[in-house]
């Protein structure tokens, strides 16, 4: 049991045998630093239930506590605030139980618990990786590492968006101008080179609307009627009816965007347990509208298209099939739901990485999967998270304008390069060494950039600013654990004792920020917010630079104050190695 949670309890105690009130919450604050105290019982919200002033409400509390709990030595009571002054022996008991722990704050599966299947990434297979799909991977990477460290069974998984118009829009353009280049003529990657065939297709297509408007069609009329689209439109019919030719050459060109994925992930230090992909899960549903009509969750309108009513949910009229019998995106995320719960039987519940354009989309899909009686669809969630902007403004894939992924990580190593080269700390390093370096801080700065904003929050992100050896970014807190992993080469004493020695105030400060782990990443989980997480490392870096500048380590005044301020510094960085690892980010041993 936490230091809090036990409080928590005692208070509770402490007010029922005073009071004679029983309380479902106490509320907590960190201690204000002008004042004696590690950690605050806020009393204003007990005069609901406890009438009495509340300065003596807290006296009360407060010399129950020291008569009732180990851990607390004194007490002092400012207007509504119990300000807890916790013993030594606490802090060092909890220190000497985690030293020796490397995977301190993460829990293990019960056997018992579902398993959570986490979606990201699901990406179009007509363009590459864009900054876009950056901050999706993150994201869903991050909190399904972070549903791994609460004790949760998480499978990663994507759906590929392998079919339809924009498809074949590719497609046709490398048909029509492409000459047979491949990847390996040209030297591109496969996602590049179709991509830039989507691009091809969008150039050729405003051509030929300018030149029907030209002739005296409406701007309307022409976007409709351009040759190339209605090919394009073609070339998706004779997909969907099996045609060899477009078949072999859908095949072939999204076997080279895969391998252009593949090469972007490991580059991004992002995977997957399994793959879904559209051209297989578009018809999923189609059996389940049939289910749905048959108890009444869809009705069939005359033209034969079938509909979900929601609008008494507060929602309106769904489609879930055209009229023609032919499926929506809508059919498909139902049926694809449904088959992965066939095919991993353990999962209970899954998170969907997708931007908030989709809110409503998300919104109406777990309402319908509640109606056709899952049990599981209450535990389904929308990871909705907001644009990425660039000082440059906003990105168009057809237009070409995307801030492609692989080019951003190539900036961001580059740029921790030239940085790290004028600050001079590389003496030493091989070619090799520098080059793995800059990766490891470039790719840390951008990874820390977006994480450490609320997904809900729209970014503007500026790859500059990201890499800054001060502040609260990633490159400072590398900087931090490189630090800590210096001390710990020059200390040449056994540091595999327990000590039990006074605390310095820095030395007691840093203990709370850790004790804080376990719980921080259970609130990032319940709140699928890797934020949480990448904060709180920043305020332990913080909290450790305090202590660093405030007191000797290796020039302490005795042996046990020496181990015990490495010992410290050690759990510090290992600390800080777990938490950036649940943000897929690396720390370097020298920096």
């Amino acid at each position: 049991m936490s230091l809090q949670a036990s409080l928590s309890y005692q208070v509770k105690q402490a007010v029922f045998k005073s009071f004679n009130i029983e309380l479902e919450t106490v509320e907590f604050q960190a201690t204000r630093k002008e004042f004696a105290g590690d950690v605050t019982v806020v009393i204003f919200p007990m005069l609901k239930f406890v009438k009495g002033n509340p300065v003596q409400i807290g006296e009360t509390i407060g010399n129950y506590l020291v008569a009732h709990v180990e851990e607390v030595k004194a007490f002092n009571v400012v207007k509504g605030f119990l300000n807890v002054e916790i013993s030594d022996t606490y802090y060092i008991n909890f220190f000497n139980n985690i030293k020796d722990n490397e995977n301190y704050g993460f829990m293990l599966p019960k056997a018992d618990d579902k398993a959570i299947m986490v979606e990201y990434s699901s990406p179009n297979t007509n363009k590459p990786l864009h900054l876009g799909h950056v901050r999706n991977n993150l994201l869903g990477y991050s909190v399904a590492e972070i549903l791994k460290a609460s004790g949760k069974k998480v499978y990663k998984t994507q759906i590929i968006n392998d079919r339809g118009i924009h498809i074949c829009k590719s497609m046709l353009a490398w048909k029509r101008f492409g000459k047979g280049e491949t990847p390996k003529s040209t030297g591109l990657k496969g996602d590049k080179l179709v991509g830039n065939y989507y691009v091809k297709f969008d150039q050729e297509y405003k051509k030929e609307v300018e030149a029907l408007v030209a002739d005296g069609f409406s701007v309307e009329g022409a976007k409709t009627m351009a040759p190339i689209l209605l090919e394009a439109q073609q070339m998706l019919l004779k997909w969907e009816a099996g045609d060899q030719d477009t078949v072999a050459l859908w095949n072939m060109m999204n076997g080279w965007v895969y391998e252009g994925f593949n090469e972007t992930y490991k580059n991004m230090g992002v995977d997957f347990d399994t793959l879904y992909y559209e051209s297989d899960t578009y018809l999923l549903g189609k059996e389940f509208v049939v289910e749905g009509l048959k108890s009444g969750v869809f009705v069939q309108e005359d033209d034969g298209s079938v509909w979900c009513d929601l609008t008494e949910d507060g929602l309106d009229k769904k489609i879930v099939q055209r009229s023609d019998g032919t499926a929506v995106y809508m059919t498909q995320d139902i049926g694809t739901a449904i088959q992965r719960i066939k095919d991993f039987p353990d999962v209970g519940g899954m998170v969907y990485t997708v931007g908030n354009e989709q809110d409503y989309h998300f919104q109406v899909l777990f309402l319908i999967l509640k109606k056709l009686g899952f049990e599981w669809a209450k535990n389904l969630y929308h990871l909705s998270y907001g644009m990425v902007d660039l000082p440059s403004g906003k990105m168009k894939s057809r237009e070409g304008t995307v801030v492609d992924a692989d080019d951003l990580i190539d900036e961001m190593v580059s740029t921790a390069g030239e940085i790290s080269e004028e600050l001079g700390k590389l003496d030493g390093y091989s070619k090799e060494e520098k080059q793995s370096l800059y990766k490891t801080i470039g790719l840390g700065a951008l990874k820390y950039y977006i994480l450490k904003v609320d997904p809900k929050k729209r970014i503007l992100f500026d790859p500059k600013e990201s890499i800054d050896f001060q502040g609260n970014t990633g490159p400072f807190i590398q900087y931090t654990y490189a630090r800590i992993q210096a001390i710990l080469r020059k200390a040449d004493f056994d540091l595999d004792v327990h000590i039990e020695i006074p605390l310095h105030l820095k030395e007691k400060e840093l203990l709370k920020q850790l004790e804080l782990f376990p719980e921080v990443i259970q609130n990032a989980a319940s709140q699928h917010s890797p934020a949480l997480v990448a904060n709180y490392t920043y305020d332990l870096v913080k909290e450790f630079n305090s202590f660093y500048q405030n007191v000797s380590i290796l020039g302490a005044d005795n042996l046990d104050e020496k181990i015990f301020r490495v010992q410290l510094s050690k759990k510090v960085a290992s600390t800080i190695k777990n938490a950036f690892g649940i943000l897929g980010i690396e720390v370097p041993e020298r920096m």
